[in-house]
């Protein structure tokens, strides 16, 4: 009998009447909950784990904060710092600590260890901050390292010798010479109740000299002002906290484009100078010296290459190659770099403590006219700076008292064992301070007192461990001799032809961090009748 067979088939499951039994295994359940929003905020709480894990590790036993602000750290404070917190810091222990953004920041506040730091390039190199890459570009000399570093570094020493220092005098007089009589017109106009704001006027008076020592003749007067306004977006955008990237109309931004502008002028002057000192030009500044070194080196390649007799004592004393336009304009950024807002902070506190403290300004103007036989026009020279003692005693206690450089961050190349207990992590920064060496009661007795007698009747001379102002190791400041007489001469030459007072409160020596460190300025220190005064 034939079977029947019946061709259409229903699975049972699909049966409207049969009920669904739900799967409730972990992992249905997980995947059911998973949306946009679950996977961020897991993915957020990751991050700010591994953020808050790192920051702990890298700290170690040293002193800092026992949890970090998830990304940003103390990004707020640090952009607005306060010198009481840096204090703070600086006495919380020889190393202290902390992280913002993705950078993890060590504090090294002890004598010691600040100079092995400093002393140390086989671990850490000068780095600035991020953006100054970007705005001294990455083939600066200064971020060179080893054995490059110190080969270059050769080239540029005879620029700072006595003899050198010597040829830029005259036209560093001349600039205080044009500055000093614009001060006594200024104040002549100004407000006579109130007092002229000098802290600008005394910025650009540096920046003017600087730039007539580095480059000469070579740059107009429109030049000079332009360049002395827009360094200050430089500054804000070298501040030691800032964004890392630079976005447009921000102060990394418009620093870059002010940079970009004086990179260009100098190439500018490289290839004028270039031109006359192949001719035979006399040298009056730092490029025309470095010039001249480029072309007497050249010349005596040339004729070793010929085969041509030379006498031994021809043989430059250092051999340099020849650099580019754009090469020697880096470097000679550099120069600014390092003295614009140093001198202006020192040269600031200097022109206040002397109106605050009338009789050392009057000790400085008898030494100064003592120096000239009586006479206040005799010109600069090294044998007249180098004999003014006590002048030279009013500028290093300033120096020590507020010193420009507080700071001087590195990085850290490969992991750095600072101390028996600590080893600083392979790509964090750290950062050796200058101030508690130069506020050590142990060196410097009453650290807080600003005394210029202690260099001329105390051992502050002999304390030359605690002496940081510029610096110490292969990278020590190569203009610091250049720098010490700058600020005597400009300081003498202004209490001969000028006097000057203070509006004075209690505030006035409250400091300013940026950049550098400045007294309240902006509120509370004017000139007040500067007068052309003759003193007999």
């Amino acid at each position: 009998m034939a079977s029947v067979v019946n061709g259409s088939f229903a699975s049972p499951l699909a049966h409207a009447d049969l009920p669904i039994v739900p799967n409730n295994s972990l992992l249905s359940r997980v995947l059911s909950s998973i949306n946009g929003l679950s996977v961020f905020v897991t993915l957020f709480l990751l991050l700010v784990a591994y953020d808050q894990f790192m920051y702990i590790k890298q700290k170690g036993p040293i002193v800092g904060p026992s949890w970090k602000m998830p990304f940003f750290g103390p990004f707020l404070s640090s952009v607005y710092p306060k010198m009481d917190e840096y204090k703070a810091k600086f006495a919380s222990g020889p190393l202290s600590c902390v992280s913002v953004f993705h950078k993890f920041v060590v504090i090294a506040s002890s004598r010691d260890v600040a100079r092995k730091v400093f002393n140390s390039p086989m671990f850490v190199k000068p780095c600035v901050v991020d953006i100054a890459y970007k705005l001294l570009r990455p083939t600066n000399w200064v971020f060179l390292d080893g054995r490059a570093h110190v080969e270059y570094r050769k080239g540029l020493n005879g620029l700072f010798t006595r003899q050198a220092l010597e040829c830029y005098l005259p036209g560093q007089e001349e600039v205080m010479d044009k500055y000093f009589a614009k001060f006594l017109e200024i104040s002549e106009k100004g407000d006579k109740i109130r007092g002229t704001p000098f802290m600008p006027m005394v910025r650009e008076l540096m920046c003017a000299i600087s730039l007539r020592t580095f480059v000469g003749y070579y740059m107009a007067d429109a030049t000079v002002k332009k360049i002395a306004d827009d360094y200050w977006m430089i500054t804000a955008a070298l501040e030691l906290v800032n964004f890392p990237v630079i976005i447009p109309f921000t102060k990394t931004w418009y620093g870059k484009k002010a940079a970009d502008m004086v990179l260009e002028e100098f190439s500018k002057c490289a290839a004028k100078s270039k031109a006359r000192m192949a001719v035979g030009g006399e040298v009056t500044c730092i490029m025309d010296a470095w010039v001249k070194s480029m072309i007497e080196c050249a010349k005596y390649q040339q004729k070793i290459a010929k085969g041509v007799p030379v006498d031994p004592s021809e043989k430059p004393a250092t051999m340099v190659r020849d650099f580019t336009d754009f090469e020697i304009s880096q470097t000679v950024f550099t120069f600014l770099f390092a003295s614009q807002d140093a001198t202006s902070s020192a040269s600031t506190w200097l022109f206040q403590y002397m109106a605050d403290r009338p009789d050392i300004l009057n000790k400085v103007r008898e030494e100064n006219l003592a120096v000239r036989n009586g006479d206040r026009n005799v010109r600069f020279s090294m044998d007249l700076l180098e004999s003014m003692t006590y002048t030279r005693a009013v500028v290093k206690e300033t120096l020590r008292h507020r010193p420009p450089v507080i700071f001087v961050p590195h990085v850290v190349k490969k992991a750095f064992p600072v101390t028996p207990t600590y080893t600083v992590p392979k790509g964090s920064m750290i950062i050796p301070s200058c101030w508690p060496a130069l506020h050590d009661p142990e060196a410097y007795p009453n650290p807080d007192v600003w005394d210029p007698d202690r260099w001329i009747t105390g051992d502050a001379e002999s304390q030359t461990k605690n002496w940081l102002v510029f610096g110490t190791g292969p990278h020590y400041c190569l203009g610091q001799t250049y720098a010490t007489l700058n600020l005597m001469g400009m300081i003498g030459k202004a209490s001969m032809f000028m006097d000057w007072e203070h509006k004075a409160t209690s505030q006035s020596e409250d400091i300013e961090v940026f950049a550098t460190i400045f007294p309240q300025v902006g509120k509370f220190s004017n000139f007040l009748g500067v007068s052309n005064q003759l003193i007999v």
